[in-house]
Order: C-alpha cells, then structure tokens, then sequence
C-alpha cells in the first residue's frame, strides 16, 4: 500500500521515510514484470509465447541475473516515487497506477549499466560496475532490455488505458528515448573532448542536462499526467517541473561527487567525475572565473583522465575556491523553484500538492 504520511513541517524525514518504505514496493511490482527469476508462466511468455523453445537457464544468466544484480545494489527509487506524487497532486488514487510507475526506474537503470561501459567506470553504488561482472556482451544486452522490458505494464492483456492512452503514453515514452540519447550524445563528446568541450557555455550544459538527466524525471511526469487524464498544457507543465528536479538532481550529484565523502565513496572516492574528464556545470563555471593559471591546470587535469586521487584534489580544490559549488546549489534551487510557479497556479491545493513541492525540495538538498 503506497505510503502517504508526507505532512507537518519535518517535510525532510517524512520523505525520506516515503521513500525508504516505497522502494521495496516499487522492487515487488518490477518483480511482476521483469522476475528474478523467469518461468514458463512469466507476463513475458504471455504476450510473446516462445514458438519453438523456452531454454529459460539462458535468459536468467544473462537478462535476469544482471538486471537484479543492478536494481538491488539500491538507489532511492525517486523517479516512480514522482510518478505516484503526481497521480495524488491530480486527484487520482496512485496505488491504481503502481504498474506504470517502473517504466522510467526500470529504464533508469537500464542507462546506468550501458553508462558505465561508455565511461569506463570501474565501480556503481559499491560494487565492481556490471559489465566487470558479466561482460561487456552481456551488459550491453541487459541495459538495452531494460529500456523495453518495463513496458510489457502497457502490453498486459488487461491494461487499464484506453487505446487513446496507450498512443499517448507510447508517444511520451518514445520522445523521450530519444531526447536521452541526445543527451548522452553530447555528454560524452564533452567528455571525449571531440566538440570544444572548453568552450561550453551553461547553456549549452542546461540543454544537455534537460535532454539527459531531466529526461526520465520529465518522463515519470508526463506519463503520470497523461495517464492521470491531464490536458495536455499540464502535462507540459508537469513535465517541466519534473524536468528541473532531474536537472537539479544531477547538479547535486555532481557537487556530491567532489564534496561529499559518503557519496563518493560508492563510485570510487571523490572526483570520479574528474576522472571521466565531465563538463559539469561545476567545471564549466570555474572555467569562466578562474585566472588563467587555475583554468589551464583543471583543463590539463580534466583532460588526462587520472585517477590519482591527489591530482583529482588538486582539481576539487581549483573548483571550490572559485566558488563554483555555492553558484551551481543556487542555480539548482533557482530553476526548481521557477518551474514551481507553472505547477502552483495550475494545481488545486492539496496534500498531493504540498507533498510534490516537499519532495522537489528535498531532492535538491539531500547529502546523499
């Protein structure tokens, strides 16, 4: 039963106890779809019976297998936790829509697995990265069926949408794929140094954040919107907003990643991000105020990929006496609260409401 105690003024630990007690709620309902473990009942076999065989040993060594080895190292399960705020704020009951809800987590994750190969990564919520584990094959394999996979909820032979809601939901979901690869796209250019990456102006770094990482966010939303019967200019609305909090997630992320030892400590120690040579926000400010003694030693670091952690502190350093990490929480919080002000005049007061503002809030000021 979806949890719903967000309210009183300690905003903070109601949601972060919202999400610790969803989170295994979301696990179970993705189990439905995509199981540990598949068998000859599974909803897969259902909408697509196999016509020859069904040599069930291989597909959960190498789909099954990966893919829950991923999903159970954690992650705050935010996105579908969006997903059902939004439902609520729109007067629906979000325990009815629970199935829909996994799409863009299940898709989330399915991004991380294929990420890591991208980037080389060596270590994904404190564990060597999946491809390490099973192979590059394999890996490639199960992030892409993560992308699919959770859409068997829309192919269920007793869906709840109507044939008009399925066109639009399959509309959003594919605009959104789209807008992610996009995003990578240009993300790793940056990082490759193939496109002037020392030259990228914030708006640049707004338009890729808004096509990658807002793009599952503004997926959850739309598709909550959409599903919950919002017109059409709400869902836009909706979609903006929670296309903000995935920008905003990130620039935190990225601030995490050179300043919160916890954090970091899951990806390999602080300033992975150096590592990978990104063009955070966070490089791009520091780029623009720094004298040119401190712009050209974080390029040269940038651009020799170490993982030499004492190199990498040279660079955090660089980063955070130009007071890039106070300018970048600013900009975080500033685009948040702009695309609040769509949302506040649009949607009735309500719990639902002041709990989706309560959880914007918090995404953005978490230290973990």
């Amino acid at each position: 039963m979806l949890k719903t105690m967000l309210n009183g003024a300690s905003h903070r630990v109601n949601i972060e106890k919202f999400l610790e007690e969803n989170a295994p709620i979301i696990d179970k309902t993705i189990e439905k779809y995509i199981p540990r473990k598949f068998n000859k009942k599974s909803i897969l076999f259902d909408i697509n019976p196999p016509r020859y065989g069904c040599n069930l040993e291989t597909i959960n060594k190498a789909i099954a297998d990966p893919i829950w080895d991923m999903l159970d190292r954690g992650g705050k399960r935010w996105r579908p936790a969006l997903f059902l705020l939004i439902c609520e704020a729109l007067g629906k009951n979000a325990q009815d829509y629970i199935d829909f809800s996994i799409i863009p987590e299940v898709v989330h994750n399915g991004t991380l697995v294929i990420d890591d190969i991208e980037d080389s990564s060596d270590v994904r919520r404190g564990k060597p990265c999946t491809y390490k584990i099973v192979g590059i094959d394999i890996a490639v394999n199960a992030g892409n069926a993560m992308y699919y996979l959770p859409l068997l909820t829309l192919m269920e032979k007793n869906t709840k949408l109507s044939a008009e809601k399925l066109r639009d939901v399959y509309q959003i979901y594919v605009q959104e794929m789209i807008n992610l690869s996009v995003g990578q796209a240009m993300d790793i250019a940056w990082h490759r140094n193939l496109a002037n990456a020392d030259d990228i102006c914030e708006e640049d770094y707004m338009q890729m954040c808004a096509y990658k990482t807002g793009t599952l966010a503004r997926m959850a939303a739309k598709l909550a919107a959409a599903i919950a019967d919002a017109q059409p200019q709400l869902i836009e609305k909706l979609g903006h907003f929670a296309e903000s909090i995935g920008v905003a997630f990130q620039m935190q992320d990225d601030i995490l990643d050179l300043t919160g030892k916890d954090f970091a400590q899951k990806k390999g120690g602080l300033g992975g991000d150096i590592t990978e040579g990104k063009r955070s926000l966070l490089v791009i400010r520091t780029l623009k105020t720094a004298n040119q003694k401190d712009r050209n030693r974080l390029i040269e670091i940038l651009n020799m990929h170490t993982s030499d952690q004492a190199i990498r502190d040279e660079a955090i350093e660089i980063i955070v006496k130009n007071n890039a990490v106070d300018y970048v929480k600013n900009k975080a919080s500033s685009i948040v609260e702009e695309s609040w002000k769509e949302v506040d005049k649009s949607l009735s007061a309500s719990k639902g409401k002041e709990k989706l503002k309560a959880f914007a809030e918090f995404l953005i000021k978490r230290n973990t």
